[in-house]
């Protein structure tokens, strides 16, 4: 089970901070992501960090956004720093046992990754 926390509403050039709790098959989760979607659009990776702390970022959030990870609270953080309207997205948690090696040139995907929280939204107003 992963359950997001810290969405909510904020101002642009605000800040938040979203949890995602993993539990009952932590052993899986080598490579956790952050995902988000608006609708009629498809699944953006946010950012990944795999569980020897290597990231990936999109250009959308690159030098705003830093995500992280407790191991030992198998938990995970997205910091979103200088937040614009066009963050405004339902963001997701996810997991995946894989190496967790993304990049600009082989990004995440929905598709490589297991388990998914119910997701938390995120609305920048302007």
């Amino acid at each position: 089970q992963l359950v997001e926390s810290g969405g909510g509403s904020v101002q642009a050039g605000g800040s938040l901070r979203l949890s995602c709790a993993a539990s009952g098959y932590t052993y899986l989760a080598i490579c956790m992501a952050w995902f988000r979607q608006v609708p009629g659009k498809e699944p953006e990776g946010v950012a990944t960090i795999s569980n020897g702390g290597n990231t990936y970022y999109s250009s959308s959030g690159k030098g705003r956004f830093t995500i992280s990870r407790d191991n030992a609270k198998n938990t995970v953080y997205l910091h979103m720093n200088s937040l614009k309207a066009e963050d405004t997205a339902m963001y997701y948690c996810a997991i995946e046992s894989g190496a967790c090696v993304y990049s600009d040139y082989f990004p995440p995907r929905v598709q490589y990754f297991t388990y998914w929280g119910q997701g938390t939204q995120v609305t920048v107003s302007s």
